[in-house]
């Protein structure tokens, strides 16, 4: 009631609303991908809790956000550990694997222990900075 008394009071309160329905939309579809991703559930407790969560929407999300809020961080964690590791071993598989120096350092100690000559050390460390 106060806030139609103030028009930039009416204002506020209706972003307010506003913005909690786009929350609680997120939250909806964020709890039904869960249902769906969860490797932990079966097919009969997926279609349970998805029947909960399309017949009673407010009380089926509040359930499910009690009940399995926990694995739904854990099913978080575990995409983005392997996400991780995902990149890390594109990243290993793309990078170049030592650079020229690296590759000085090795045809230095090789020159020096009598495996390379002089002329095949040579060569090779043209080869190198090339």
């Amino acid at each position: 009631m106060l806030a139609y008394d103030y028009p930039l009071m009416g204002v506020f309160w209706s972003m307010l609303w506003f913005f909690l329905w786009i929350i609680w939309i997120m939250l909806l579809f964020r709890v039904i991908g869960d249902i769906f991703r969860s490797q932990d559930l079966g097919g009969f407790a997926k279609v349970l809790w998805l029947l909960l969560v399309i017949v009673v929407p407010f009380f089926g999300v509040f359930v499910y956000m009690i009940a399995r809020g926990h694995a739904m961080a854990q099913h978080d964690v575990n995409a983005a550990q392997a996400r991780d590791e995902q990149f890390k071993a594109y990243v290993q598989q793309v990078a170049p694997s030592s650079g020229s120096a690296d590759e000085l350092a090795k045809l230095a100690e090789l020159h020096q222990s009598g495996v390379l000559t002089d002329a095949e050390f040579a060569q090779q460390k043209a080869k190198v900075l090339a």
